[in-house]
């Protein structure tokens, strides 16, 4: 690895869950619900769409990598016609491929982890991969891997923090641990570009952030009570913080990309 990388791998290293907190907690804390990642109704413009419809042809084609419910793929249509789904997840490829059939517009999955999924995937006009960088910590070949499968550009979108920094507050009330805050969006871009990519990063404000979320009070208690390894008796506990916690109304995210 690069220095860059090395920083990146180990930032993201420091994350993990202390081994007598992890071998407690009554489930894996480490969960994407579906619920979180399914498009519902039209989704909002933001550059990191314009980014990918700028190069866009009518006709053209989109891979979505760590796709979700394929809120990053399905608001390119149109002018793109053909979508390519990624995810390791079978349920989300499910709500993807509900989406495009919504849509009228023709489709692929592909089932696996990016990039050893990437030798059946096929190429795209425009790659996109919305919030899964962090969750990758070997990142270099797993860019070069965008770059091979784009014809034209690919984008990626991160928050410019962490996305599980905001749950801080809720580790030193309920843990008394403090949690880690890198790595960011900048250390991002530097691996990219020692990677070989001439890549440009631009900073915006997700407004439609807090509005996205198709959770209920309930299902955030419930959800952010497993990402805290706390057992199901303490859920009212974490309900009652959050009710009392201010939410977000934007988040500062960043838009990455490069042509191929």
């Amino acid at each position: 690895m690069t220095s860059a990388a090395q920083h990146w791998a180990d930032d993201l290293a420091s994350w993990a869950i202390p081994p007598e907190i992890l071998a407690a907690a009554p489930e894996s804390p480490w969960i994407h619900p579906v619920e979180m990642f399914t498009v519902a109704g039209e989704v909002p413009d933001t550059l990191s769409h314009q980014r990918a419809r700028e190069v866009l042809r009518a006709g053209g084609s989109v891979l979505d990598v760590g796709c979700g419910g394929g809120r990053a793929a399905m608001a390119l249509v149109p002018p793109a016609a053909r979508l390519v789904g990624v995810d390791e997840q079978q349920a989300m490829l499910d709500r993807f491929a509900a989406a495009a059939i919504g849509r009228g517009v023709d489709h692929e999955t592909v089932l696996g982890l990016w990039p050893t999924a990437a030798p059946r995937t096929p190429s795209a006009d425009v790659v996109v991969c919305h919030h899964v960088v962090y969750n990758v910590a070997d990142l270099v070949p797993f860019v070069r891997a965008l770059s091979e499968h784009a014809t034209r550009r690919v984008v990626v979108e991160l928050p410019t923090t962490h996305p599980l920094t905001h749950l801080g507050p809720l580790w030193r009330e309920f843990w008394g641990l403090e949690r880690p805050t890198g790595p960011t969006a900048d250390d991002c871009l530097t691996v990219v570009r020692e990677a070989g990519i001439a890549a440009t990063m631009e900073t915006w404000l997700d407004e439609a952030f807090s509005a996205r979320s198709l959770l209920t009070p309930e299902q955030q208690a419930h959800y952010t009570r497993i990402r805290l390894c706390l057992p199901a008796e303490r859920e009212a506990e974490v309900a009652d913080f959050l009710s009392h916690a201010e939410a977000p109304s934007a988040r500062r995210t960043a838009t990455i990309w490069w042509d191929a």
